[in-house]
């Protein structure tokens, strides 16, 4: 391959961009209505942002974040109602046989539901528990189950006119399924025996069911039905979610256009383009607004004195990052969204802005926006699930090669709430590449447990792999940086690094990371001890 076969396959950028994000300072907090109240004169049409102005932005102040979607559950017990015949094998496998047997359980199912709502750590509700056992009784609920994302099957009823006999019935319902068995949490249910043979093979070698597989069925574990349930919420709350791309969407080293229209049929994103002129005049009205420098400079001044955060750039590259956080919440508030991406930053924003984005996108992070440098949608996507998983910001980098156990993670645009709640120290300091304006140099916690995802170009098949921050080191390279030290080998990892760059989190959530994209038809490797 020569040269102009390589360039033109596009753009390949090294390093990070200058992109970043930080919390709010103290006494902020405008509603979202008033946000918008003040907006004024901004327009959405079709995939393009347009007819944006920088009118009356006195009151520019961090509109509300979206919240994560409320994952909405549907509690169905299917329950076997067996009759005493002498002389004959009456009734299968089960401890659930009488009306009072029935009762119980459906007081002791209330129970488990009510403390699934209490251990949740994710927007979750469920509708009134349904009993049935029959495919009339299923249709009765059915304006519920239309209502719901997802649905929760206790499964303890047996054969015969069962509704649970018939898989067909359940796959024609479109939903999300956890199956449920008790072992030993309760009464036996039938379907722990049945759950393999006759339900999921249908009475053949292989898996025959649709709406649910083997890793949908649950014995015994509420901790386990609830991960799954997070893992749910996490890809409902990312299906069809709006994301602003300011100079439009974009892919690391791939054809123009490809992985958006890739992204946009396996996620459904509705990917809003703003052009880099819109952007420009909104930056410079912005900054010829006298009320809206001041609240940049007073915003900023507030943050430099938080604790841990330590200044080494020139204080005016700050003020004007908390400026272009406040452009960038006018966009994303009129936008009706929560994610934003940045496309050829370097180059475009530096001049008009006078400082890198770096800081500017952390600060949005830590609000709890989703904001990633580069326009990547390999990578967006996973950032956008992990966050909607985890309910914490996710830091995208760059990786490097690994050895002894130990690769190092990259770039200028950390979030500093990488817990959701507390601030980690940093050090402000110029964007690596360009020694120019404010980016942070995050002090991640050395032995923090992290989730990272390695998406792939193709979105057929990602990589996971669970580590610990080994140290924050200060090499020569993007600001924020870390060493994580992992268990499997380094081989193992070096052959299951597809696409380039990374989305790394606080805490484990490798299961529901791969739980969620099955559901889309992406392949999982979790690599973590391999």
């Amino acid at each position: 391959m020569n040269s102009r076969d390589f360039r033109s396959r596009g753009p390949i950028r090294a390093g990070c961009c200058p992109c970043g994000q930080a919390p709010h300072a103290p006494g902020e907090g405008a509603t979202r209505r008033e946000f918008l109240a003040a907006a004024g004169g901004l327009g959405l049409l079709g995939t393009t942002l347009t007819g944006l102005s920088w009118a009356t932005p006195s009151s520019a102040q961090a509109a509300e974040p979206p919240q994560r979607r409320t994952l909405v559950v549907k509690p169905i017990f299917t329950y076997p109602k067996p009759q005493r015949t002498p002389m004959t094998s009456w009734r299968n496998w089960g401890g659930i046989e009488t009306e009072r047997d029935v009762r119980d359980e459906e007081g002791r199912i209330r129970g488990e539901l009510d403390q699934l709502l209490a251990k949740a750590d994710f927007p979750l509700s469920f509708l009134p528990l349904a009993s049935m056992r029959t495919k009339d009784e299923l249709a009765a609920h059915m304006d519920d189950i239309r209502k719901a994302d997802a649905l929760l099957f206790y499964s303890a009823g047996d054969g015969g006119d069962n509704l649970m006999s018939n898989v067909n019935q359940i796959d024609a319902l479109g939903k999300h399924v956890v199956f449920f068995v008790r072992h030993r949490s309760g009464p036996l249910y039938y379907w722990y025996e049945g759950a393999m043979a006759r339900f999921l093979h249908q009475h053949t070698d292989t898996l025959a069911t649709k709406s649910i597989g083997y890793e949908d069925v649950v014995v015994d574990s509420l901790d386990e039905v609830l991960w799954r349930l997070r893992s749910l919420c996490g890809l409902h709350s990312t299906l069809g979610n709006r994301v602003v791309a300011v100079g439009g969407p974009s892919a690391w080293a791939q054809p123009r256009g490809v992985v958006p229209d890739l992204v946009r049929a396996k996620w459904n994103l509705d990917i809003q383009t703003l052009s880099y002129d819109d952007l420009r005049k909104l930056i410079l009205a912005a900054k010829r607004d006298e009320a809206a420098v001041e609240l940049a400079r007073q915003r900023a001044a507030a943050y430099v004195k938080l604790p841990g955060t330590t200044v080494e750039t020139a204080q005016s590259f700050i003020d004007n990052a908390f400026l272009l956080e406040q452009v960038f919440h006018r966009i994303i508030a009129e936008a009706g969204c929560r994610a934003l991406t940045i496309n050829d930053c370097m180059s475009t924003i530096m001049p008009i802005a006078e400082t890198s984005a770096c800081l500017t996108l952390s600060l949005l992070n830590d609000a709890g926006y989703q904001a990633y440098c580069e326009s990547d949608f390999v990578v967006v996507p996973a950032g956008i699930l992990l966050a909607n998983i985890s309910g914490r910001p996710v830091f995208m980098n760059d990786p490097t090669y690994p050895h002894d156990q130990i690769i190092t993670l990259a770039h200028c645009s950390a979030p500093r709430r990488m817990n959701g709640r507390h601030l980690e120290p940093a050090r402000i300091m110029t964007h690596f590449e360009s020694d120019y304006g404010a980016a942070p140099k995050v002090e991640m916690t050395p032995g923090q447990v992290i989730t990272n995802i390695v998406p792939d170009f193709k979105s057929e098949r990602w990589t996971g792999l669970l580590a610990k921050v080994d140290t924050a080191p200060f090499l020569p390279i993007c600001r924020s940086q870390i060493d994580i030290r992992y268990e499997c080998s380094d081989d193992v990892l070096a052959r299951h690094m597809p696409g380039f760059h990374w989305m790394t989190g606080y805490g484990d959530y490798l299961r529901e990371v791969g739980y969620a994209i099955g559901k889309i038809g992406i392949a999982w490797d979790d690599i973590s001890r391999a």
